[in-house]
């Protein structure tokens, strides 16, 4: 009998970690269970306010509660919450209670599970008003990526004794599920508005392109080229060449402060406006004047625009231009050094009281004049070095000898070569006329 009575005694502890390991495997098949019995729930649609409401009712349904409620928490807001599904048992007549800004502040604060079994006795929420339909309180918090979004609160176990652990759990388990439907709704609409974005600025990019000369002009004794690349989809660099009656070419290089739409809408208009301008008249300080006016009175306040306005004349080589705001051209002239035509004026859009004027240049055999934004000489490599007005200069006078279109692509392949792979803040935009020798 000894012998039975050791026996017995030395198997008690294995008894007991093995109730305590079926206990554990009991608790982890009812969450499975719950898990899976969800997913079959929910396993036919994919609005996430109708899944939500499915995980509020298989939570009362867990734990035999009267009321749920998702509540949704922007603490960037001065309203912080709000009230996303509300959900009641639907055997009895009841009120709907309302979320508790106290126990709303309490898990902003504290963002962990919160049990009231009593809420007359709870010193927590010492002074706290409650609804009188409220009797006990069981509140988890919804994280998504380390960030509180929303509650998950059960109203009024039904059992006597108040909510217990086991419910805790399983109703953190179901919550957890609801901050995930929430983040793949979320990353679903970010998904669909990158998509139309996109599906926008390609359709934008198409315009943009067509707004651009599609063929260089032809005149006898030059070489003329130009090319535009957007560092984005579409830019806020144009350029354009028209022919005019008088056998003189306008052309315009101009740069729109911002990005993007907006700044596209802006060179798509200040396109129209320049080219209706030069159809009434020849003159570069009109042309500015009435850009300039249109630009005030109807874009958004701040949204600028630099411009140079050329009028050639290729009979007598003479330049006529403006310039309202734009980084200096540079001319280039055998035998002198390189030489920037400094005179301008304001910023296109500043006041409609601006005056605009103008200048002139005789172009010589072999001058290359250049026209170009500031995207070219502001390109930065890694070390944040610029390009710059030097080796833009350098790269001029070494293919000086070549077309206007090629000298253009070495001073792209330059450019890129510095920049050794770094992304690109700003367009780039280059016209050069180029008179020829004879």
């Amino acid at each position: 009998m000894p012998e039975l009575t050791t026996s017995s005694k030395s198997t008690n502890p294995r008894l007991g970690q093995l109730q305590l390991e079926n206990q554990r495997l009991r608790r982890a098949v009812e969450e499975l269970s719950i898990l899976n019995d969800l997913a079959t729930a929910i396993g036919g649609t994919s609005d996430p306010t109708e899944i939500m409401r499915i995980i509020v009712k298989r939570s009362l349904k867990t734990v035999g509660a009267e009321q749920g409620v998702i509540t949704l928490i922007d603490q960037t807001t001065n309203d912080p919450s709000k009230t996303l599904i509300r959900t009641m048992e639907s055997s009895k007549e009841q009120e709907a209670i309302h979320p508790d800004q106290s126990v709303l502040g309490w898990m902003m604060t504290y963002q962990r599970p919160l049990v009231i079994n009593d809420t007359e006795t709870d010193v927590r929420f010492k002074g706290t008003k409650w609804d009188p339909s409220v009797r006990s309180i069981l509140c988890v918090p919804m994280i998504s990526r380390s960030n509180l979004i929303g509650t998950l609160t059960i109203y009024n176990k039904k059992a006597s004794g108040g909510f217990t652990e086991p419910d805790q759990r399983l109703v953190a388990i179901l919550a957890g599920q609801s901050a995930q439907v929430l983040e793949n709704a979320r990353l679903h609409d970010e998904e669909q508005t990158y998509q139309l974005i996109q599906e926008e600025l390609q359709v934008a990019n198409q315009i943009q392109s067509r707004l651009l000369p599609q063929s260089m002009p032809a005149i006898d004794g030059y070489d003329i080229a130009g090319t535009s690349l957007p560092a984005r989809s579409v830019g806020g660099d144009f350029f354009d060449f028209v022919s005019l009656e008088n056998g003189e070419l306008c052309f315009w290089v101009g740069d729109v402060a911002g990005k993007g739409l907006p700044a596209a809408l802006t060179m798509a208009t200040v396109q129209a406006t320049l080219r209706g301008s030069t159809a009434s008249s020849h003159e570069t300080a009109h042309c500015l004047s009435t850009t300039n006016q249109y630009l005030c009175a109807n874009t958004a306040r701040g949204m600028f625009v630099t411009l140079f306005v050329g009028f050639l004349n290729p009979m007598r080589h003479i330049l006529r231009y403006g310039n309202a705001g734009h980084n200096r051209p540079l001319l280039f002239r055998e035998g002198e050094p390189t030489r920037g035509l400094d005179e301008g004026d304001l910023v296109l859009g500043f006041s409609e009281e601006i005056v605009y004027s103008e200048w002139r240049e005789t172009l010589q055999p072999g001058d290359i004049a250049l026209v170009f934004s500031d995207g070219i000489t502001e390109s930065m490599n890694r070390e944040r070095d610029q390009f710059g007005d030097d080796r833009l200069a350098e790269t001029i006078m070494a293919n000086r000898n070549k077309g206007a279109a090629e000298i253009i692509e070495s001073i792209v392949a330059e450019v890129e070569a510095h920049a050794d792979g770094e992304a690109q803040a700003d367009d780039l935009t280059i016209v050069i006329i180029k008179r020829t020798r004879g």
